[in-house]
């Protein structure tokens, strides 16, 4: 009977850490180019690298934690907005399931309606993505849906993506921007 449990542990854990998408993960050192409309690159590790720490390591944004939990560990610490930003993190919610969300950091802005990110994990496999369009198909132009491209396809994807929001650049509160507290 012990056994018979161990091994309903082992898998149940199994399967949690496969399907933990975006969730927080140890930092890796990992390059990334931009050449081109966008690029995805693998890590030369073997080690499928999380959206998380790309988003932090390549931000002004320094949350840990499940990228589910980004928005609500901002509140108060991080500028919080509706649009985008260069140099904000965009969280999508819903991401892979109800409770998954995955974080990319905005690098360009094209248009009023149009971002480029990089971000890691897009496709579930580590790969990490450079300027990679997304694009605001909300039906009030106001950001709260997204289509992002593949670049395996070479088309855009045909998901569209609920925004939470924009994180940062900026700080939201004073004492924190300058360490009084």
């Amino acid at each position: 009977m012990m056994v018979g449990s161990r091994i309903r542990l082992a898998a149940v854990t199994a399967f949690c850490l496969l399907t933990a998408a975006c969730a927080s993960a140890p930092d890796y050192d990992y390059s990334s180019g931009s050449a081109g409309w966008s690029s995805a690159e693998q890590q030369p590790t073997g080690i499928p690298l999380q959206c998380v720490p790309y988003a932090r390591d390549h931000s002004q944004v320094k949350i840990f934690g499940d990228a589910a939990d980004w928005w609500s560990k901002a509140d108060g610490i991080y500028a919080r907005t509706e649009e985008p930003e260069l140099g904000s993190v965009l969280v999508l919610t819903g991401y892979a399931g109800p409770r998954h969300a995955h974080v990319a950091v905005v690098t360009a802005m094209v248009s009023s309606r149009e971002i480029r990110v990089d971000h890691a994990n897009w496709l579930n496999d580590g790969a990490i993505f450079t300027n990679d369009p997304v694009v605001d198909v909300s039906p009030d132009n106001d950001w709260s849906q997204v289509k992002v491209f593949n670049e395996r396809t070479g088309a855009w994807g045909v998901r569209v993506y609920l925004v939470q929001g924009f994180i940062g650049p900026g700080r939201d509160n004073p004492r924190v921007a300058d360490n009084s507290w």
